[in-house]
């Protein structure tokens, strides 16, 4: 059974899916850089309420505001320049199977909403022992500097290691410039390490 909410504007009761899958395919939309502010707000409006909600231009700005107010949680998002460390379509199999490991949950047969979604996201196992959910190791890999690495070649392996897992919309080259490494061994020796 979907997960519906009941919301009503004006006179129209409109049913918004909530399930986490819709909320990621939202998530998708409002981030798609192909497409215009226009279709992206339409594209959200159809996914959350269904194409009827499309027959009612003037319940758009409402839609589109509750839309976003229940996608981000109701916490105002930050516009940032920081890559972000996860992307839910690229790391769906690591989410997938760290809320089955974490949880015992079978998110491809699991109602879920996106608030719900959200909080157990928040709560998979991340620690600094190592004892943590895929997702996490991925994400915690991601986030790592190689450059406080003082050994070339444990450097090199950490690189690779990110470069295994970078997303793909956000992928940039890891490694350090040779002149960069020339500089790191200078450094090194002149550290004694």
């Amino acid at each position: 059974m979907p997960c519906i909410k009941k919301i009503k504007i004006d006179d129209t009761i409109y049913e918004a899916n909530v399930d986490f899958r819709v909320a990621i395919r939202c998530n998708e939309i409002a981030t798609d850089e192909t497409i215009g502010d226009l279709e992206r707000a339409l594209g959200i409006i159809c996914t959350m309420f269904g194409a009827s909600a499309l027959d009612n231009p003037h319940h758009y700005e409402k839609l589109l505001k509750w839309a976003k107010n229940y996608l981000s949680c109701g916490v105002e998002v930050q516009d940032t320049k920081e890559q972000p460390d996860m992307d839910y379509i690229e790391d769906y199999d690591y989410i997938v199977a760290s809320f089955q490991s974490d949880y015992g949950i079978d998110l491809d047969s699991v109602d879920m909403d996106w608030k719900r979604f959200n909080t157990l996201m928040n709560g998979l196992s991340n620690s600094e022992l190592g004892n943590c959910c895929v997702l996490n190791r991925v994400r915690n890999l991601r986030n790592y500097d190689p450059s406080q690495i003082k050994d070339a070649k444990e450097r090199q392996k950490v690189v690779k290691a990110k470069e295994q897992v970078a997303l793909k919309r956000y992928k940039e080259e890891n490694h350090l410039t040779k002149e960069q490494e020339e500089s790191m061994e200078r450094l090194n020796k002149i550290l004694g390490l």
